[in-house]
């Protein structure tokens, strides 16, 4: 336990240090919300990274590898396709935009790109944005809690609460700055760190010639890419299920963010395939870490939750306590703490910018100074982390059998559909026009719980639901609503122009 605390202890004081000399560079909103847009691309690269995988990438899928087995690996492919595509064919035009129009928010960027003459599409993305960004950060309180109780043996409630007051202190003292800095340090921990502990367990294991064969004996199913079912539906609906977790890396603000911060279009060129390999190794090594866990430490015909916990979700402990000694072990203490926080504090300054930048000033008080601004975004980022907090309370209080896994993709899923289908459209198709973006933005919004706490409940195609989840159905209702109601408006204006010729 001493190990533990001194190696946590030397880990915080580094982010400390980050959020003070990141608090000396900030002069303006410019600096606090995008870091003067002047980050350069390996900053930007593992920050965007860090930020897209958070606490369920070595809690959540580490689990879901020693339970779903090698269909996990869909993540892996969803995941890269998505990076590869929103780095290849949709930062570059849109920081292009961003530029153009001087925006320092996703909000701005869509009030300036559709020429709004009214704030209600600068409104709606605010308000639906801060609404799933305190889902998804009560989510990684959540993920929080359960590693201090899991790793340092201490009260669920005490961890989520000290790992709060850590990741708040550091965003309210430096802002962005701080945050892509922590991010790029946390980033490299988590890279090393996944990169290691499955090569190592393996090559430490006698009969790793016999892996396979083993997860084969214990549950077929884990050999099987199509989730070990007959049901070619079934098999269609968990192989998509998983893949499209990587379409929210296809707009989501918090991502993007990063976009708008990158010094040039030159930078994003160097970045991509640093964002590439990045999440490629990481995921790949976090399922992997999930098979050779279960391999090892479940007999044939045992239950799992036996053996790995509750959900699998002690998979990567179990594994770690096996393999190094506690030294090593308390660094990845650290390394898990460090893809919690590193979501958690890009998230919170997100959220702070839509309602500080996008509502109180573009919308109430466009005339207040910059320095009032400044203050003001910190104590907003301490008030919506408090609203997550509780949240997180109350979600562990009465559902105590959730998942890592699945609570994050929800929050997650909504923050994607809301946003990700609207900025495609707004930057590849001409005649997508506001009142679009806005349908596109509310009917993925409302999508996100329809089809989780209705659809996926019903007889019959619920189970087949359930393997899609939420984020594939949502994104498809949003880009068929939101590119409908643009080509009607688009005919109706057209048909009245006619006529009054």
């Amino acid at each position: 336990m001493l190990i533990n605390l001194l190696v946590l202890g030397i880990y915080f004081a580094i982010l400390f240090g980050i959020g003070i000399a990141a608090s000396k560079r900030i002069k303006s909103m410019d600096d606090y919300y995008a870091g003067g847009k002047n980050i350069g691309y390996w900053m930007v690269a593992f920050s965007a990274r860090a930020t897209g995988e958070s606490g369920w990438l070595l809690i959540g899928l580490t689990a879901m590898g020693a339970l779903a087995g090698v269909s996990a690996y869909w993540v892996v492919v969803g995941e890269v396709l998505g990076v590869a595509a929103s780095w290849f064919l949709m930062a570059k035009p849109f920081k292009r935009l961003t530029d153009k129009y001087d925006s320092l928010t996703v909000p701005d960027f869509l009030e300036s790109h559709f020429k709004s003459k009214t704030h209600t599409l600068r409104t709606v993305a605010a308000l639906c944005l801060s609404t799933f960004v305190i889902i998804y950060v009560s989510a990684q309180i959540d993920i929080t809690g359960k590693a201090f109780e899991t790793f340092l043996e201490l009260d669920y409630f005490w961890g989520a609460v000290i790992g709060f007051l850590i990741v708040v202190a550091y965003i309210f003292i430096g802002g962005f700055l701080a945050v892509v800095w922590s991010d790029f340090f946390q980033g490299m921990l988590m890279f090393v760190g996944l990169l290691a502990l499955p090569l190592v367990a393996y090559f430490a294991w006698d009969q790793r010639a016999d892996l396979f064969q083993r997860l084969e004996a214990i549950d077929p199913s884990l050999m099987d890419i199509w989730g070990g079912t007959n049901d070619p539906w079934m098999q269609t609906a968990t192989m998509m299920g998983f893949a499209f977790i990587g379409l929210g890396f296809l707009g989501s603000p918090q991502v993007y963010a990063r976009f708008i911060s990158v010094r040039n279009t030159e930078e994003i060129d160097k970045g991509r395939w640093v964002a590439i390999v990045f999440t490629l190794i990481s995921d790949a090594a976090a399922v992997s870490i999930g098979l050779i866990a279960r391999a090892l430490f479940t007999e044939t015909g045992m239950d799992p939750e036996l053996a790995l916990g509750l959900n699998g979700e002690d998979t990567l402990m179990v594994l770690l306590e096996n393999t190094f000694p506690a030294v090593i072990i308390a660094i990845y203490i650290a390394i898990i703490l460090s893809a919690i926080m590193s979501t958690i504090d890009s998230l919170l300054v997100v959220a702070s910018s839509a309602i500080v930048r996008d509502l109180y000033q573009k919308v109430f008080h466009p005339n207040v100074k910059s320095e009032k601004l400044t203050k003001l975004s910190a104590y907003v980022t301490l008030a919506m982390a408090l609203l997550a907090l509780g949240l997180a309370m109350l979600v562990a209080i009465n559902v105590p059998g959730r998942t890592v896994f699945w609570f994050t993709i929800f929050g997650w899923s909504g923050i994607a559909a809301t946003f990700c289908p609207m900025l495609i459209m707004a930057i590849f198709w001409p005649r997508f026009e506001e009142r679009g973006a806005l349908a596109a933005m509310i009917s993925g919004f409302l999508a996100v719980p329809f089809f989780k706490f209705y659809v996926q409940e019903l007889p019959e195609i619920g189970t087949y639901f359930e393997k899609l989840d939420v984020m594939g159905p949502a994104f498809a209702v949003s880009f068929v609503i939101g590119g409908l109601t643009s080509l009607f408006l688009a005919k109706k204006s057209k048909g009245a122009s006619q006529v009054a010729e």
